[in-house]
């Protein structure tokens, strides 16, 4: 089960579980639509790997499996993929 992190990780946006601008990779690391995009071209800066738009668990699953509350963040942001 994905964990659903509550925040990017180069710029520390509020990423709540049911926002369509959350990306992740296969390893779950999480960024913002706009991280993603303009920064990381598409690319996890921690693995390499592709981020897509991560899934939102419906609202019965969700009070029954929560987010996680841990938040990961970079307080040096993300390199610019170029």
């Amino acid at each position: 089960m994905l964990k659903l992190k509550p925040g990017c990780e180069c710029c520390d946006k509020d990423l709540p579980p049911d926002s369509m601008e959350a990306r992740i990779c296969s390893f779950e690391c999480t960024f913002c639509a706009a991280c993603a995009s303009d920064r990381l071209s598409g690319r996890c800066p921690n693995c390499g790997g592709e981020l897509v738009r991560r899934p939102v668990r419906p609202p019965a699953m969700l009070a029954k499996y929560p987010a996680s509350t841990e938040r990961v963040f970079k307080t040096e942001g993300c390199a610019k993929v170029a």
